[in-house]
């Protein structure tokens, strides 16, 4: 696992790699029924799968989440797509986690869902 600030070099090796073909933990493959685990794990479906899991994740999957994908990681979705794909609530959280300022959320997003 990396940690630090920012997006390093570790951090764009650990997004641009599958996750290990051990597979999801069984609490987090709970949360993508209807999708195929060899898709989750792969890594253009990085971002979708830690999205939802900075959203709505248990403690342990955030543990995981951390530990598999990595801080910089994290930081990086976080910078490029939170105000996107997170909740007013969750970017706050991992904006103080990860020491990163999200992307805005779209202009109109407020008007549509109100936790935007």
């Amino acid at each position: 696992m990396s940690s630090g600030r920012g997006v390093g070099s570790a951090g764009a090796a650990e997004a641009d790699a599958e996750i290990s073909a051990e597979g999801l933990p069984a609490t987090v493959r709970q949360r993508f029924a209807g999708y195929a685990e060899h898709e989750l794990r792969a890594p253009a479906h990085r971002d979708f799968l830690a999205a939802r899991l900075m959203e709505e994740g248990s403690g342990g999957d955030l543990r995981w989440l951390v530990r598999t994908i990595g801080r910089d990681a994290l930081a990086s979705l976080l910078e490029r797509r939170g105000g996107r794909a997170l909740s007013r609530r969750s970017r706050a959280f991992w904006e103080r986690v990860l020491g990163v300022r999200s992307a805005p959320p779209h202009p109109l997003a407020h008007e549509l869902w109100p936790l935007a």
